[in-house]
């Protein structure tokens, strides 16, 4: 795959403040503003017209990374996603995000059709890396493109996605869509295994931590060894495991040895409780590297 260029632009001049964002030969156009500077959009063309946006946060139950993905049509009054984006801060129900990304057009070239079709696709694809908690109640409509729509549509689509990592979201991402690159430090791997103690576990490393991977059995009670951070731990993801104490999504953490915490209720070093098939332990594997 060949380089791209993203263009950052710092409306405020600093890198937490409101950010407009594109990309060389698109005509797609990407904001990211924070839920406390909504009103310094007022007056601005393009936020006033058609779009989709995502309204990016934390459950406050949890903590666990929270999106919601809407879209806006231009209203009778000129209002558009601006105006959405307003509403939804008025609205209690929706008192979770902190942050806003939002895509237009730079040439006002979104419809009603076209919008429904990318909030849809745009609600998949989050569904499908199982990242973020998507908030949507109802698979949005995709609505009827022509295959020569839906051609242009999936290219905004994929220009939209860059676009959404480089502004710090991995929202499209999956956790284990390109398993760990070979480093001089990291062993790639197709499976290892945490089996002891009751717990049935499985995952990978990645070049962001390591998955537990969902189908995992996992410790239903506490070993001596259970510390705080694990029982936060447990507790952040306690809506992904079932009675049984499957896990039901996949899940990152930043080390093995997080990893192997939570699949064990107790104290563990991920490099020794992570093992092949064969019972070959992660650090064995690390120093043949």
């Amino acid at each position: 795959m060949r380089g791209k260029s993203i263009t950052l632009y710092l409306m405020d001049g600093e890198p937490t403040g409101r950010v407009k964002c594109g990309l060389p030969n698109w005509t797609g156009v990407a904001y990211k503003i924070p839920r406390t500077d909504l009103e310094k959009c007022r007056g601005r063309n393009d936020l006033a017209q058609s779009g989709v946006y995502f309204l990016f946060g934390a459950s406050e139950d949890t903590g666990e990374s929270v999106v919601y993905v809407g879209q806006a049509g231009v209203r009778k009054n000129g209002e558009g996603l601006l105006y959405r984006l307003q509403e939804h801060k008025r609205n209690p129900d929706k008192d979770y995000w902190t942050e806003a990304v939002v895509f237009t057009t730079s040439n006002n070239s979104f419809g009603p059709t076209e919008i429904s079709y990318l909030e849809n696709r745009f609600c998949s694809l989050a569904l499908e890396a199982k990242r973020y908690i998507v908030k949507n109640g109802n698979e949005p409509y995709l609505g009827n493109v022509t295959e020569e729509k839906e051609s242009e549509l999936e290219e905004f689509i994929d220009y939209a996605r860059l676009v959404m990592g480089a502004l710090g979201y991995k929202v499209f991402e999956p956790l284990i869509s390109a398993a760990a690159t070979v480093t001089e430090d990291v062993a790639v791997l197709a499976e290892l295994y945490c089996r002891r103690s009751g717990a049935n576990a499985f995952g990978r490393v990645t070049s962001e931590g390591f998955v537990v991977l969902a189908g995992s059995r996992l410790r239903v009670k506490p070993m001596s060894s259970y510390s705080d951070s694990a029982r936060k731990m447990r507790e952040k993801y306690a809506s992904a495991i079932d009675a049984e104490g499957v896990l039901q999504r996949d899940i990152l953490f930043q080390s093995p040895s997080g990893a192997s915490c939570f699949v064990l209720m107790g104290s563990s070093n991920g490099y020794l409780d992570w093992c092949t098939d064969e019972g070959v332990p992660l650090k064995a594997l690390n120093a043949g590297k």
